[in-house]
């Protein structure tokens, strides 16, 4: 191969890499700008006492700003009290959210009762606990593929009472 051959093929391959580095910062470009759904964590709130444990729901308001409904893949959670962590879960498939709309998830966590009773001697006095709740939403949002929304919490949550405990039905 001559010189100017070499200098030829260096040249249209220095033209095709820019290119292609140009189309890599424009699909940069508009996959970094595409919406994407917004959650916030409106409540936790104690449900019940079940054989299993005690029953807390978050109430998460997710805005989905698109026109299709965008399949939720799974929900998972983290509740901790302090640095200690008293429940976790996944949920699978919960469902859709809707489209141009904000669509409201319960998520159900179960804090098992050994956890509940170590935490109940430990806040006697004023049966509530301060909690962080950790989020994870899993969505599919079409062309980008999966991605999950962060979603965090901080307050105080209420301990079921021995009332509670005595007059829930059991389940």
């Amino acid at each position: 191969m001559s010189s100017s051959d070499q200098k030829e093929v260096e040249e249209k391959g220095s033209l095709i890499s820019g290119l292609l580095d140009k189309a890599k910062g424009f699909f940069a470009e508009k996959l970094a700008n595409i919406p994407t759904p917004e959650a916030t964590v409106d409540d936790v709130d104690f449900k019940g006492v079940t054989r299993e444990g005690v029953d807390y729901h978050a109430k998460v308001s997710v805005k989905n700003p698109y026109p299709q409904a965008i399949p939720i893949c799974q929900i998972s959670y983290i509740l901790k009290s302090d640095t200690r962590m008293i429940a976790s879960g996944t949920i699978p498939d919960p469902g859709s959210l809707i489209a141009n709309g904000s669509t409201v998830l319960d998520v159900p966590v179960k804090v098992p009762y050994s956890i509940a009773i170590s935490l109940m001697k430990d806040m006697c006095l004023d049966w509530d606990i301060d909690y962080q709740l950790d989020i994870g939403l899993t969505i599919d949002i079409p062309v980008v593929g999966d991605i999950t929304i962060p979603v965090s919490t901080q307050g105080e949550i209420k301990l079921p009472s021995l009332r509670d405990l005595l007059t829930s039905n059991t389940q």
